[in-house]
């Protein structure tokens, strides 16, 4: 179940670290997250789904850097710095809270209320986006709370 919620105050996003297809391989370039190499983020990852919508798990780079899914592809990975209080949009999907943020070919999801978090990034070919953030709950559910919740 999908509600809109806005927090109440700003927050500087950093810049995503992802680039999306390697030149001559079929494996899908991922860049790891900040803090992706803790117990915490290993045991979100043990969690990814299989699939996301009708697309099957694709070979990245790093496996320990996320995960990515489809084509073009969609790619989650854990270790990003928590979000503090914010004034864009967030949404709460299975009970997790989750910030978007509008890209040029895209949205991006972070977590909200979960550190670290884990961020998705969702091209436009799969609109409505926030329709695949379920696929991503388990992993989310794997990270500790923070006491932050969508508003």
């Amino acid at each position: 179940m999908l509600s809109r919620k806005r927090s109440t105050t700003a927050v500087a996003l950093g810049a995503t670290a992802v680039v999306m297809l390697s030149g001559c391989s079929s494996a899908v370039e991922v860049a790891p997250a900040p803090l992706a190499n803790g117990d915490v983020c290993r045991a979100a990852a043990s969690a990814w789904p299989a699939e996301v919508g009708d697309h099957p798990r694709r070979e990245v780079s790093d496996e320990g850097a996320g995960t990515a899914y489809g084509d073009p592809p969609v790619i989650a990975r854990c270790g990003v710095p928590a979000l503090g209080p914010t004034t864009d949009d967030c949404i709460e999907v299975d009970g997790l809270g989750w910030v978007a943020q509008r890209l040029s070919d895209g949205t991006r999801f972070t977590t909200f209320g979960r550190d670290p978090a884990i961020e998705v990034l969702v091209p436009k070919a799969y609109a409505p986006e926030p329709l695949l953030l379920p696929a991503f709950s388990a992993a989310a559910e794997r990270l500790p709370t923070n006491g932050l919740a969508c508003r």
